[in-house]
């Protein structure tokens, strides 16, 4: 069996509070992007309960107990009977961007067990499941335009709502800048926003401007000044609107059309677009 793990943008980011258990509340959209994975499972001979993982292509960062299609698979093991499933993912989204790329590997890798396996789980349950592996992986379980809240595993679909980006063009630049999530937060002082992104990704994208904002910018850019010149980069090309994703370190940048012109810093970066 084959998939193709998608990667998401955050249509507005914002942490709120901050939890007893040490995680955070947010607030934001998450938007399924086209930029895919190639995750391929097939049921072998070999231990019951336990699962391979190779990559095409490239050596598994780490140690593969640490994978998250390890742990997804795992997490199944934890309450069914499960035959051996080898793995082989090959990459081509960045990793640590803001785009989701572990996170979809590891949910679509639940899914497919669940697929092979016939264990008959709701979305709910994979949801559920996905949950305990990431803040942002309920979300793949069915790729779908959604607010999310809580630590991102509350979730509510939108696809209605965001019908007027339909036709847009999307463009995706990650800088040589490596991000780690945990980093990210520690840097956040967690803030209710005066307006809540959900409100403002219902009207025009040619009003975001002012409006959305994404919390990790400003502590991103304050220990990484370097890639604060991305963003403009993107509005001088001629964007509606343009962000940084989750957090970081890639941007996206919504545009009326396919931009005729990259600046040339992009030339030796992780580039990527569509039309949505």
């Amino acid at each position: 069996m084959i998939t193709y793990p998608c990667c998401k943008i955050n249509l507005g980011l914002n942490v709120v509070a901050k939890r007893k258990d040490g995680y955070h509340d947010l607030e934001t959209v998450f938007y399924p992007i086209e930029l895919t994975d190639r995750l391929e499972a097939n049921i072998t001979d070999g231990t019951p309960n336990a699962c391979s993982l190779s990559m095409s292509g490239n050596k598994i960062e780490g140690n593969a107990a640490d994978n998250l299609i390890v742990k997804a698979y795992k997490l199944l093991a934890n309450d069914f009977d499960l035959p051996h499933v080898s793995f082989d993912l090959k990459k081509n989204i960045p990793s640590q961007a803001g785009l989701g790329g572990g996170s979809a590997d590891a949910t679509y890798a639940l899914r497919m067990v669940n697929q092979l396996c016939n264990l008959s789980l709701t979305t709910e349950k994979l949801q559920h499941y996905a949950a305990k592996l990431g803040a942002d992986c309920a979300f793949f379980a069915t790729s779908e335009p959604a607010y999310a809240t809580g630590i991102g595993e509350i979730l509510q679909p939108i696809t209605n709502d965001l019908a007027h980006l339909k036709g847009l063009y999307l463009f995706i630049v990650k800088p040589p800048v490596a991000i780690s999530t945990a980093q990210a937060f520690s840097f956040i002082t967690p803030k209710a926003p005066a307006e809540n992104c959900l409100d403002i990704v219902k009207r025009p994208v040619t009003e975001w401007r002012n409006h959305l904002s994404n919390d990790f910018e400003h502590s991103i850019f304050s220990v990484y000044p370097e890639i604060r010149s991305v963003k403009q980069s993107l509005y001088d090309m001629g964007a509606f609107y343009a962000q940084m994703s989750g957090s970081g370190s890639a941007f996206f940048a919504l545009l009326p059309s396919a931009p005729t012109q990259f600046p040339s810093a992009f030339k030796e970066w992780f580039t990527f677009g569509c039309t949505l």
